[in-house]
């Protein structure tokens, strides 16, 4: 079983990325704050891409109580993510700052596109945080939950030692 983000999440990560590109394109004031973000952003969301959002993909299947041993690979993405969280939250703190540096300059420059950008990029990293994190956590915990279980039940049902 590979483990692999939502595709709506994915869809989401290449439509912020294009935009962001797009913004880096535009030259002046705008140009030069989405640098600042993109340093920022890009090697977050590499974080992301890595060990915070795959785990998100078995949720539909979790949520019919479907489990296979194989999710157990899992864990590992979780246990990353679970010892990076704070780091991760910080890291949306300076990308809001970056974020808002985007927005002074596309109001200056009369560029809302941008401005509309940056309110979006900021809801993305809430949803996260809200939402997408504490869901991925929820998963490790559940699925470690029922490997504790199957091994209590292979020794509790006589299958070892």
């Amino acid at each position: 079983m590979k483990i692999e983000i939502p595709e709506s999440l994915k869809v989401q990560h290449r439509e912020l990325h294009k935009e962001l590109a797009s913004a880096m394109k535009a030259g002046g004031e705008v140009g030069s704050a989405a640098r600042k973000v993109a340093e920022i952003l890009h090697p977050h969301f590499e974080k992301e891409e890595e060990y915070a959002l795959p785990p998100l993909g078995l949720l539909r299947t979790l949520a019919t109580r479907k489990y296979e041993p194989e999710m157990e690979e899992v864990l590992v993405m979780t246990a990353k993510l679970k010892s990076e969280y704070k780091k991760m939250l910080d890291e949306h703190k300076a990308i809001v700052l970056a974020l808002d540096g985007l927005a002074k300059a596309a109001k200056k420059e009369k560029k809302e596109r941008y401005v509309e950008l940056s309110r979006k990029l900021k809801m993305h990293a809430l949803d996260e945080e809200e939402f997408l994190y504490p869901a991925s956590l929820l998963i490790g915990r559940y699925v470690r939950e029922r490997v504790e279980l199957a091994h209590y039940d292979h020794h509790a049902g006589g299958g070892c030692c």
